[in-house]
């Protein structure tokens, strides 16, 4: 007989299901072994690291029962717990922030591939505007912030096992920037075959038939990976004290001074460990996590952990007004701290897929922000929408080509020729979604100021001066 995930979710574990479950723990014990056999011994030592971690997540996964979240404990969370940006704004700026600068690493989340948009290799690698990819304007802004203020700001990519390679190709280019970049790779973990609860994977290698066998386990992952790089401890060595840690493809997760100072201008013992950066929920946004007060600690609710019957309550613009935008601020001692102990308990994400072969797969992941129960101090700050740009799809970057940003010092900033602050709504249909057919249906990209909505589907191209109002 074998245990289904929906056998797991419900009441108190009969000793019967203890042994099938202590089974299939066994079985994947076993498995892993056989797995790190094929493996030479430098890659064996990393994947055996990975393996620790995979193995307690699917340790957790099979004590876990039903959602995460008791609906009825959950309650807003305080009013001085989430900050609006004004408030830490109005502390303005002290004489030396080049001292607080030295002080931080900027982390960009880059185990992500171009395929949602119809692209190989490196999402990162996309060019966004004027010929600059992602990672041209994430440089270039690390940049402008050092020779500005004169500091040593460092830039550390997290890779995954299906980017690494490519970036760090790539990387060459930068070498006579201001700006020192260090890479360090997440975990790479197995999918697990939904019937059997075991892995897919015939050996070590990513290639062949192994191909689909493999995955990078959710941005939560950065605690452990970074701490088992070895590159968490060289910046604590050279005091380091906060990083900055954001998606790759968000253009507005900029350096903030005034969050940074704020942070930094905290008494000894009141140091808050960690900084959430929210912005308030549009219609665009009810799908994203959101911030909750749960027994006493600040925590971050997704969707996936919602139980089915509250899914319209956690989509409602009134109850939950915020969302995360993954801008992070987090204590570096403090992430040693918590790692040492093995005390960050995080949620898991069982994220099913299926592959083509028609092969039914979960992929247990984590997410970074979920950790913010465990520091000290947590709190949100509720920041402009400015701050969350991302480029998920071809309609996204219709946006950031488009007049409605100016780009300065790799940064994007909404023209001021524009009347209203909010960015128009753009659906493009399917004809548009890879990027190589969006360049071809577009001479130039539209005057877009006075734009409010927009929905193209069909087999659509647009002409030289276009205005779109």
């Amino acid at each position: 007989m074998t245990l289904s995930v929906a056998d797991l979710t419900r009441g108190p574990m009969t000793e019967f299901e203890e042994k099938l479950r202590q089974q299939h723990e066994d079985s994947m014990h076993r498995e892993l072994e056989a797995l790190l056999a094929t493996a030479n011994k430098a890659e064996a030592e990393v994947s055996r690291k990975d393996f620790d971690g995979f193995k307690k997540l699917f340790h957790r996964f099979l004590q876990v029962k039903g959602p995460s979240v008791d609906w009825p404990k959950i309650n807003r969370p305080p009013e001085e717990s989430i900050q609006p940006y004004d408030r830490i704004k109005a502390k303005g700026l002290p004489e030396n922030i080049t001292a607080c600068l030295n002080k931080l690493v900027v982390v960009k989340l880059n185990g992500g591939l171009g395929t949602s948009m119809g692209c190989k290799g490196p999402k990162s690698l996309i060019s966004v505007r004027n010929e600059n990819t992602f990672l041209d304007l994430t440089v270039q802004q690390i940049e402008h912030l050092n020779k500005t203020f004169n500091a040593d700001v460092p830039l550390v990519l997290m890779n995954s096992f299906n980017t690494d390679e490519d970036t760090k190709k790539i990387l060459q280019k930068y070498t006579h920037h201001r700006v020192k970049i260090h890479t360090f790779n997440q975990s790479r973990y197995p999918r697990i075959n939904k019937e059997s609860l075991l892995p897919i994977a015939r050996s070590m290698g990513v290639n062949g038939e192994n191909t689909e066998a493999w995955y990078p386990p959710g941005h939560g992952d950065i605690y452990a990976s970074f701490c088992n790089s070895g590159v968490l401890d060289k910046l604590l060595a050279e005091g380091r004290e906060y990083i900055f840690v954001s998606n790759i493809d968000n253009l507005g997760a900029t350096v903030d001074l005034f969050i940074l100072h704020h942070l930094m201008s905290q008494p000894a013992d009141k140091r808050c460990e960690f900084i959430m950066e929210v912005t308030d929920k549009t219609r665009a946004d009810v799908k994203g996590g959101t911030l909750i007060q749960y027994e006493d600690h600040l925590r971050l609710l997704e969707i996936a952990q919602v139980p089915k019957a509250h899914v319209d309550e956690f989509k409602s613009v009134t109850k939950f007004k915020i969302f995360n935008t993954n801008n992070l601020w987090i204590s570096l001692p403090a992430i040693k701290r918590l790692q040492e102990k093995n005390s960050m308990d995080l949620e898991i994400i069982v994220n099913p897929k299926t592959l083509d072969g028609g092969l039914n797969v979960i992929q247990l992941e984590t997410a970074v922000g979920a950790a913010i129960k465990s520091f000290k101090n947590a709190m949100g700050v509720n920041v402009p929408r400015s701050r969350f740009l991302p480029v998920k799809t071809s309609s996204d970057l219709l946006l950031v080509m488009s007049n409605l940003y100016s780009l300065d010092a790799g940064s994007l900033t909404m023209s001021k020729k524009r009347e209203f602050p909010t960015t128009p709504h753009v659906k493009l249909g399917s004809s548009f979604t890879k990027v190589q057919d969006f360049l071809t249906r577009f001479e130039n990209i539209p005057d877009m100021l006075e734009l409010d909505h927009l929905t193209v589907s069909g087999d659509v191209t647009f002409g030289k001066n276009v205005s779109l109002k």
